[in-house]
């Protein structure tokens, strides 16, 4: 008998009577009693999503057999995973270090079940940070003769390394469309949200010149279409015409490294589900 541990269980099907019981049913079967179980049903796309922790006493090749075996029947798509194996993620970022600095400090204080693998940059000013959290850091500047090469080099890192996500930390270059389909559903980005949208530089300069009175973050999934992909984490702060724009900048930063660093958490731990132009997300 093998000393028991925990799975993680995603499954997306088209709904139909009887998944629950069929899925769990399977999980059962090969010993596995359910520690969490969450589902939902999209009545917008007919899809069927679902989420098991599974205490089991079986190996995991032997619950992804069963599953097969249903997958086929269901026309679903599965993932079976040790519960809380960090995820091999490459981190891109430029010349700001507070999504960086919140995702690594969160690694090490355990809290966040990623194994960074290496920060990439398009400028050198971020080494200090990632050497003092022993990663390995690479940067190459970045413009329109050296874009190629230095995305080329990323989907060249993500091969060799074995990488799962990809997360903008703050990497303040667009991604070709070619980069956004290799990296679909596996690329986080974050964006302050403010109404107006305020693009350009300065958007919290832009923010206090307007007078605004809430200050957001949106972390979501990359596609071709600017910083429009499912969103995966919001977050909001007030804030009062009081306020600098340093202060304004600070309160900023805070939200979108809080924002960027649960929709990391959320990916890891397999609760994120695409619907769609939507995320389900199972917390």
């Amino acid at each position: 008998m093998l000393e028991s541990h925990e799975l993680v269980v995603t499954w997306t099907s088209p709904d139909r009577p009887g998944l629950v019981h069929a899925v769990t049913g399977a999980c059962a079967r090969v010993g596995g009693n359910l520690t969490e179980c969450q589902q939902f049903t999209s009545t917008d796309t007919g899809n069927f999503f679902i989420r098991l922790q599974v205490e089991s006493a079986s190996s995991r090749a032997e619950l992804e057999s069963a599953l097969r075996e249903l997958a086929g029947k269901y026309h679903a798509t599965f993932c079976v995973d040790e519960l809380g194996r960090p995820v091999r993620t490459l981190i891109l970022a430029s010349k700001a270090p507070h999504c960086l600095s919140h995702l690594l400090f969160n690694r090490d204080a355990g809290r966040l079940p990623i194994d960074v693998v290496q920060v990439m940059a398009n400028h050198p000013d971020l080494a200090d940070l990632a050497a003092f959290y022993k990663v390995p850091f690479q940067w190459q500047r970045v413009d329109r003769e050296s874009k190629a090469s230095f995305e080329q080099e990323v989907l060249r890192t993500v091969s060799n390394l074995d990488v799962e996500l990809v997360v903008l930390a703050r990497y303040m270059q667009i991604l070709s469309p070619e980069l956004c389909e290799r990296l679909s559903g596996r690329c986080i980005n974050i964006h302050h949200s403010f109404l107006p949208g305020f693009k350009g530089a300065n958007p919290y300069r832009q923010a206090h010149s307007r007078g605004v009175k809430l200050i957001g973050a949106t972390a979501h999934f990359v596609t071709v279409d600017l910083d429009e992909g499912p969103i995966i984490e919001q977050r909001v702060q007030r804030v009062t015409h009081s306020q600098t724009v340093a202060q304004l900048t600070a309160v900023g930063q805070d939200t979108e490294s809080a924002t960027l660093n649960e929709a990391v958490r959320l990916f890891a731990e397999h609760r994120t589900f695409l619907d769609g132009m939507r995320t389900v997300i199972l917390q």
